[in-house]
Protein backbone atom coordinates (compact mmCIF):
# COMPACT_ATOMS: atom_id res chain seq x y z
CA UNK A 1 0.00 0.00 0.00
CA UNK A 2 1.28 3.11 -0.99
CA UNK A 3 1.92 6.33 1.26
CA UNK A 4 -1.04 8.61 1.71
CA UNK A 5 -3.48 6.07 0.94
CA UNK A 6 -5.89 6.84 3.74
CA UNK A 7 -6.70 4.40 7.05
CA UNK A 8 -5.37 0.92 5.73
CA UNK A 9 -1.95 3.34 5.48
CA UNK A 10 -2.47 5.13 8.78
CA UNK A 11 -2.88 1.32 10.41
CA UNK A 12 0.13 -0.05 8.80
CA UNK A 13 2.16 3.01 9.63
CA UNK A 14 1.09 2.70 13.20
CA UNK A 15 2.39 -0.65 13.92
CA UNK A 16 5.40 0.22 11.89
CA UNK A 17 6.20 3.12 14.23
CA UNK A 18 5.47 1.09 17.41
CA UNK A 19 7.92 -1.20 16.18
CA UNK A 20 6.01 -4.52 15.84
CA UNK A 21 6.85 -6.70 13.34
CA UNK A 22 4.27 -6.16 11.29
CA UNK A 23 4.97 -4.96 7.64
CA UNK A 24 3.57 -6.13 4.01
CA UNK A 25 6.44 -6.18 1.12
CA UNK A 26 6.08 -2.70 0.44
CA UNK A 27 6.79 -1.55 4.18
CA UNK A 28 9.22 -4.49 4.68
CA UNK A 29 12.59 -2.43 3.59
CA UNK A 30 11.70 0.39 6.17
CA UNK A 31 11.31 -2.46 9.05
CA UNK A 32 12.16 -0.02 12.18
CA UNK A 33 14.76 -1.36 14.86
CA UNK A 34 15.23 2.25 15.91
CA UNK A 35 18.63 1.55 17.07
CA UNK A 36 21.25 4.05 16.63
CA UNK A 37 23.32 0.97 14.56
CA UNK A 38 20.47 1.26 12.13
CA UNK A 39 21.85 4.76 11.65
CA UNK A 40 25.08 3.28 11.67
CA UNK A 41 24.28 1.19 8.99
CA UNK A 42 23.55 3.80 6.70
CA UNK A 43 25.84 6.32 6.67
CA UNK A 44 24.50 9.10 4.30
CA UNK A 45 23.21 11.72 6.49
CA UNK A 46 22.41 15.17 4.59
CA UNK A 47 20.32 16.93 6.44
CA UNK A 48 16.60 17.12 5.18
CA UNK A 49 13.79 19.52 5.80
CA UNK A 50 10.44 18.04 5.45
CA UNK A 51 7.32 20.09 5.48
CA UNK A 52 4.30 17.99 6.19
CA UNK A 53 0.75 18.78 8.09
CA UNK A 54 -0.45 15.12 8.07
CA UNK A 55 0.84 13.76 11.37
CA UNK A 56 0.44 10.01 10.72
CA UNK A 57 1.96 10.37 7.28
CA UNK A 58 4.79 12.71 8.45
CA UNK A 59 5.96 10.35 11.22
CA UNK A 60 6.23 7.59 8.65
CA UNK A 61 8.16 9.50 5.68
CA UNK A 62 10.76 11.00 9.06
CA UNK A 63 11.19 7.51 9.93
CA UNK A 64 11.57 6.10 6.36
CA UNK A 65 13.55 8.70 5.61
CA UNK A 66 15.74 8.09 9.01
CA UNK A 67 16.22 4.73 8.04
CA UNK A 68 17.25 5.65 4.69
CA UNK A 69 20.33 7.25 5.95
CA UNK A 70 19.13 11.06 6.11
CA UNK A 71 19.13 13.13 9.05
CA UNK A 72 15.49 14.99 9.08
CA UNK A 73 13.86 17.81 10.22
CA UNK A 74 10.38 17.93 10.47
CA UNK A 75 8.09 21.17 10.26
CA UNK A 76 3.96 20.65 10.81
CA UNK A 77 3.23 24.23 9.55
CA UNK A 78 4.11 26.64 6.85
CA UNK A 79 5.83 29.05 9.64
CA UNK A 80 7.84 26.82 11.36
CA UNK A 81 9.07 25.79 8.01
CA UNK A 82 10.48 29.20 7.22
CA UNK A 83 11.85 29.46 10.83
CA UNK A 84 13.75 26.31 9.76
CA UNK A 85 14.80 27.51 6.65
CA UNK A 86 16.30 31.40 8.10
CA UNK A 87 18.32 29.20 10.87
CA UNK A 88 19.30 25.96 9.53
CA UNK A 89 21.19 24.29 6.57
CA UNK A 90 19.72 22.02 4.54
CA UNK A 91 20.36 19.80 1.37
CA UNK A 92 17.16 19.17 0.30
CA UNK A 93 13.67 20.17 1.50
CA UNK A 94 10.11 17.79 0.98
CA UNK A 95 7.51 20.24 0.66
CA UNK A 96 3.81 19.58 1.08
CA UNK A 97 1.70 22.46 -0.74
CA UNK A 98 -1.51 22.26 1.78
CA UNK A 99 -0.05 23.45 4.93
CA UNK A 100 -1.70 25.49 7.61
CA UNK A 101 -0.50 29.22 8.63
CA UNK A 102 1.92 29.56 5.08
CA UNK A 103 1.26 27.48 2.56
CA UNK A 104 3.79 25.33 0.50
CA UNK A 105 3.25 27.18 -2.68
CA UNK A 106 3.62 30.51 -0.86
CA UNK A 107 6.69 28.67 1.05
CA UNK A 108 8.69 27.68 -2.35
CA UNK A 109 8.27 31.10 -4.00
CA UNK A 110 9.67 33.45 -0.82
CA UNK A 111 12.46 30.70 -1.18
CA UNK A 112 13.19 31.49 -5.05
CA UNK A 113 12.64 34.85 -4.64
CA UNK A 114 14.98 35.61 -2.49
CA UNK A 115 17.60 32.91 -4.90
CA UNK A 116 17.70 30.46 -2.94
CA UNK A 117 18.77 27.17 -4.90
CA UNK A 118 18.05 24.75 -2.16
CA UNK A 119 16.53 21.36 -4.00
CA UNK A 120 12.54 21.48 -3.50
CA UNK A 121 10.95 18.20 -4.05
CA UNK A 122 7.06 18.51 -3.72
CA UNK A 123 5.12 16.11 -2.12
CA UNK A 124 1.46 16.69 -2.50
CA UNK A 125 -2.12 15.45 -3.73
CA UNK A 126 -2.86 17.99 -5.94
CA UNK A 127 -2.22 15.47 -8.92
CA UNK A 128 -3.91 17.60 -11.86
CA UNK A 129 -1.54 18.47 -14.60
CA UNK A 130 -1.96 22.00 -13.93
CA UNK A 131 -0.91 21.68 -10.61
CA UNK A 132 2.23 19.98 -11.57
CA UNK A 133 3.13 22.71 -14.17
CA UNK A 134 2.34 26.19 -11.13
CA UNK A 135 4.73 23.66 -8.73
CA UNK A 136 7.52 23.20 -11.38
CA UNK A 137 7.57 26.71 -12.23
CA UNK A 138 7.11 27.89 -9.06
CA UNK A 139 10.85 26.50 -8.57
CA UNK A 140 9.54 22.70 -7.31
CA UNK A 141 12.90 20.70 -8.69
CA UNK A 142 11.04 17.76 -8.47
CA UNK A 143 6.75 16.58 -7.95
CA UNK A 144 5.65 13.30 -6.42
CA UNK A 145 1.95 12.62 -5.92
CA UNK A 146 0.55 10.95 -2.81
CA UNK A 147 -0.15 8.06 -2.73
CA UNK A 148 3.74 7.47 -3.23
CA UNK A 149 5.97 4.62 -2.91
CA UNK A 150 8.86 5.75 -0.27
CA UNK A 151 11.18 3.84 -2.01
CA UNK A 152 10.62 5.85 -5.13
CA UNK A 153 10.67 9.13 -2.82
CA UNK A 154 14.21 8.34 -1.41
CA UNK A 155 15.38 7.41 -4.90
CA UNK A 156 14.27 11.17 -6.32
CA UNK A 157 15.23 12.22 -3.69
CA UNK A 158 19.35 10.73 -4.01
CA UNK A 159 18.93 12.22 -7.69
CA UNK A 160 18.36 15.44 -6.66
CA UNK A 161 21.96 15.44 -3.94
CA UNK A 162 23.11 13.98 -6.61
CA UNK A 163 22.66 16.61 -9.60
CA UNK A 164 22.61 19.47 -6.72
CA UNK A 165 26.29 18.58 -6.28
CA UNK A 166 27.32 17.76 -10.21
CA UNK A 167 26.90 14.30 -10.06
CA UNK A 168 25.09 11.99 -12.11
CA UNK A 169 26.19 8.61 -10.51
CA UNK A 170 27.05 7.69 -6.84
CA UNK A 171 30.21 7.63 -6.77
CA UNK A 172 32.29 9.97 -5.70
CA UNK A 173 36.07 10.17 -6.83
CA UNK A 174 39.06 11.77 -5.63
CA UNK A 175 42.28 11.47 -6.39
CA UNK A 176 42.78 7.64 -5.69
CA UNK A 177 39.90 7.75 -3.45
CA UNK A 178 36.44 6.44 -4.33
CA UNK A 179 33.06 6.48 -2.25
CA UNK A 180 29.58 5.26 -2.97
CA UNK A 181 27.52 6.63 -0.30
CA UNK A 182 25.66 4.48 1.92
CA UNK A 183 27.98 1.63 0.96
CA UNK A 184 30.23 2.26 3.94
CA UNK A 185 33.16 1.05 1.73
CA UNK A 186 35.94 3.27 0.36
CA UNK A 187 38.49 2.46 -1.94
CA UNK A 188 41.78 3.59 -2.03
CA UNK A 189 44.15 2.91 -4.43
CA UNK A 190 43.74 -1.28 -4.13
CA UNK A 191 42.87 -1.41 -0.50
CA UNK A 192 39.13 -1.07 0.37
CA UNK A 193 38.31 0.39 3.46
CA UNK A 194 35.35 0.13 5.94
CA UNK A 195 33.78 3.42 7.76
CA UNK A 196 31.02 3.39 10.13
CA UNK A 197 27.90 5.61 9.41
CA UNK A 198 29.33 8.59 10.46
CA UNK A 199 32.80 8.72 9.50
CA UNK A 200 30.79 8.06 6.05
CA UNK A 201 28.79 10.79 6.37
CA UNK A 202 31.88 13.37 7.43
CA UNK A 203 33.93 12.29 4.74
CA UNK A 204 30.88 13.16 2.45
CA UNK A 205 30.15 15.95 3.27
CA UNK A 206 33.63 17.14 3.29
CA UNK A 207 33.89 15.64 -0.21
CA UNK A 208 30.81 17.03 -1.53
CA UNK A 209 32.29 20.66 -0.40
CA UNK A 210 35.46 20.20 -1.01
CA UNK A 211 37.84 23.26 -1.11
CA UNK A 212 35.31 24.32 1.54
CA UNK A 213 36.45 24.41 5.19
CA UNK A 214 32.90 22.99 7.03
CA UNK A 215 33.21 23.84 11.25
CA UNK A 216 32.62 21.64 13.84
CA UNK A 217 29.03 22.64 14.27
CA UNK A 218 28.41 22.57 10.02
CA UNK A 219 29.53 18.76 10.64
CA UNK A 220 27.36 18.25 13.51
CA UNK A 221 24.49 19.71 11.86
CA UNK A 222 24.62 16.80 9.32
CA UNK A 223 24.75 14.37 11.94
CA UNK A 224 22.16 15.53 14.17
CA UNK A 225 18.39 16.21 13.86
CA UNK A 226 16.41 18.34 16.36
CA UNK A 227 15.99 16.08 18.78
CA UNK A 228 18.73 14.29 19.08
CA UNK A 229 21.62 14.67 21.68
CA UNK A 230 25.02 16.08 20.20
CA UNK A 231 27.91 14.01 21.18
CA UNK A 232 30.55 15.97 22.64
CA UNK A 233 33.85 15.90 20.63
CA UNK A 234 32.00 13.48 18.38
CA UNK A 235 33.43 15.28 14.83
CA UNK A 236 37.14 15.06 16.16
CA UNK A 237 36.89 11.25 16.98
CA UNK A 238 35.68 10.40 13.64
CA UNK A 239 37.96 12.87 11.61
CA UNK A 240 40.73 11.04 14.09
CA UNK A 241 39.46 7.86 12.79
CA UNK A 242 39.02 8.77 9.58
CA UNK A 243 42.99 9.79 9.15
CA UNK A 244 43.79 6.50 10.80
CA UNK A 245 42.20 4.68 8.23
CA UNK A 246 42.82 7.00 4.51
CA UNK A 247 46.01 8.96 5.90
CA UNK A 248 46.52 11.92 7.46
CA UNK A 249 46.86 13.66 4.13
CA UNK A 250 43.85 13.92 3.08
CA UNK A 251 41.76 16.02 5.50
CA UNK A 252 43.30 19.19 6.66
CA UNK A 253 42.69 21.24 10.03
CA UNK A 254 42.35 25.23 9.53
CA UNK A 255 42.83 26.27 12.81
CA UNK A 256 40.10 28.13 14.18
CA UNK A 257 37.70 27.50 11.15
CA UNK A 258 37.32 23.94 10.93
CA UNK A 259 38.10 21.13 8.30
CA UNK A 260 38.80 20.62 4.72
CA UNK A 261 39.68 18.20 1.64
CA UNK A 262 41.65 20.38 -0.71
CA UNK A 263 40.53 20.75 -4.46
CA UNK A 264 41.83 17.92 -6.69
CA UNK A 265 44.33 20.70 -8.01
CA UNK A 266 45.40 22.51 -4.43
Amino acid sequence: MPFGMGAECGAALKELLRGENYLSPRFRFLKLERRYDAWEATGEAMRLLLVEDDTILGNGIEAGLKQAGFTVDWAQDGRSAQLALETTTYELVVLDLGLPRVSGMELLRQLRARGSDLPVLVLTARDTVRDRVVGLEAGADDYLIKPFDLAELVARIRALLRRAHGRSIDAIRYRDLVLVPGSLTVTRGEQTISLSGRECAILVDLLEHRGIALSRARLEENLYGWNEEIESNAVEVHIHNLRRKLGSDLIRTIRGVGYLIPRESA
